[in-house]
């Protein structure tokens, strides 16, 4: 069984003058440890793939599985667990609190933890070591430069330990060397057993990914069992 199983799935934004169908009945199976790119142009249907993916956006129809678990099959409420204990979130706008220290930032995630606080500060310590910001811990936001927001970012979607890390244009908003950092992170990530799935408009970072989707007007266009594009080295 994949890790994550996607049947069929389909969503329509029904508004009062209009019908946009945004996914046209997508299926693709994920194996645990596949370092995923989602790609196509505006309007494709990727947010919606990943958003729905996320337990974010419940579907018009189709299934996700992830782990053999049935996302909306889930009540709202243990939907809410299975997102806390299953995925970490990555965004473009990184999406930090400005008076928080990064530290703190990275902390967030284990607020309902049942742990004393030092053992959170050491967690969160851990994977800011880990992207290689252990010594940025005290600064805010605002004192940090674009990579390093984004591996706040990261370190704060990892310090859960989630199977499944989702990331919606984490690069989009950073020039192409520091792009190219925070892919060769991602890579790293990865190659310690992460589960990342990471939709881009960036056709530079395919060399990354283990396979690449490509939606057309919320249809796979390409990326399915049969044609998963082979990971290149970058070069």
């Amino acid at each position: 069984m994949a890790f994550i199983e996607i049947d069929g799935l389909k969503k329509i934004y029904q508004g009062k003058a209009d019908r946009v169908e945004a996914l046209g009945g997508i299926d693709v199976k994920i194996e645990e440890g596949t370092f995923l790119g989602v790609m196509g142009p505006s309007g494709s249907g990727k947010s919606t793939l990943l958003s729905i993916l996320g337990g974010l956006s419940r579907p018009t129809a189709g299934q996700v599985r992830v782990d053999g678990i049935d996302l909306y099959g889930l009540a709202g409420e243990r939907l809410a667990d299975f997102r806390r204990e299953y995925l970490g979130f990555v965004f473009q706008a990184f999406n930090l609190v400005p008076y928080l220290t990064a530290l703190e930032n990275v902390m967030l995630p284990l607020a309902v933890k049942k742990m004393p606080s030092s053992q959170k500060r050491h967690k969160a310590m851990e994977v800011l070591s880990r992207v290689g910001l252990a010594a940025r811990a005290s600064h805010l936001p605002s004192e940090l430069s674009g990579g390093e927001q984004e591996r706040v970012a990261i370190a704060r979607a990892l310090v859960n330990a989630p199977p499944l890390i989702l990331a919606d244009e984490p690069t989009g908003s950073l020039d192409s060397a520091t792009s190219a950092e925070i892919m060769d992170l991602f890579e790293t990530l990865n190659a310690d057993g992460q589960t990342i799935v990471m939709v881009t408009h960036n056709i530079e970072t395919c060399s990354h990914f283990h396979r690449t989707l490509f939606l057309r007007d919320g249809l796979l266009a390409f990326g399915g069992q049969d044609d998963a594009l082979p990971r290149q080295q970058a070069g």
